[in-house]
C-alpha cells in the first residue's frame, strides 16, 4: 500500500468518526422545561419523607443550690458565724458538711475567719436515723480534736446540719462507725443526739 492509499484511509477513518459522534450528540434529548419523573424510576432513598437526621445531646448543667455552714469568728471569740457556699442539687447533707470541712477560703481567713475541724477530716457517711435525728460519720481525725476546740468543731457540725435539716435536729457522732461521747455546754460529755440547745451555755 502506497503511502497515499493510506493517507486516504486515515482520512476516511476520521470522517466516520466524526460522523459517530456527531450522530450521538444528536441523541442526547435536551428539553427546558422540567418534567415529573415516575417514582419507580428514583433512586432508592430520594423519595423519603423523613430523612435521618443527627442531633447532638449536650449533657445539662449541674443546678447549684446555696447553703450555709459555720465556722468560727476569732474577732469574736470564736462564735458561730455562717457563710455562704453553693453545692450542687439536690445539696444531701454529706456534701454539705463536706464543704463545712473544706475550711473557709482564703478571703475568710483574711478577715478572722477559722475553723476547730482539721483539713484532714473527711465526711464517711450521713445517715438519718429518725425524723429529727441525723447521724454523722467522719474519719478517724476528728477524733485528733483536742481541748475547747473540740466543743467548737462539735457546735460546727450540728449547727450546720440543723440550719438545712430544721432547729430540732439533734447529731449522733460517729468515728470510723463507732459512736463517740462529745462535750457540750455545760461541760459534760453525752452521745447524743446533740441538738442546739445544748451548744447553748448554761444562764
Amino acid at each position: 500500500m502506497s503511502w497515499r492509499q493510506g493517507v486516504r484511509r486515515l482520512a476516511g477513518t476520521g470522517a466516520l468518526l466524526a460522523g459517530g459522534l456527531l450522530a450521538l450528540g444528536c441523541a442526547i434529548p435536551t428539553q427546558s422545561d422540567p418534567v415529573s419523573i415516575a417514582p419507580s424510576r428514583v433512586p432508592f432513598g430520594l423519595l423519603n419523607k423523613h430523612p435521618p437526621t443527627t442531633t447532638t445531646t449536650l449533657p445539662k448543667p449541674s443546678a447549684l443550690v446555696p447553703v450555709k455552714v459555720f465556722f468560727l469568728n476569732s474577732n469574736a471569740g470564736n462564735q458561730l458565724t455562717p457563710a455562704n457556699r453553693v453545692v450542687s442539687a439536690p445539696a444531701p447533707l454529706s456534701t454539705i458538711l463536706s464543704a463545712l470541712l473544706a475550711g473557709p477560703s482564703s478571703a475568710e481567713t483574711g478577715i478572722g475567719i477559722t475553723t476547730a475541724i482539721p483539713s484532714d477530716v473527711s465526711v464517711l457517711s450521713v445517715t438519718t436515723t429518725a425524723p429529727n435525728v441525723v447521724t454523722v460519720n467522719l474519719s478517724s481525725g476528728f477524733g485528733q480534736i483536742t481541748g475547747s476546740a473540740t466543743e467548737e468543731a462539735v457546735g460546727q457540725v450540728v449547727t450546720t446540719v440543723a440550719t438545712e435539716n430544721g432547729a430540732a435536729t439533734g447529731v449522733i457522732f460517729e468515728i470510723e462507725g463507732q459512736r463517740i461521747s462529745v462535750p457540750v455546754a455545760n461541760g459534760s460529755q453525752v452521745q447524743g443526739p446533740v441538738t442546739l440547745s445544748e451548744l447553748q451555755p448554761p444562764a
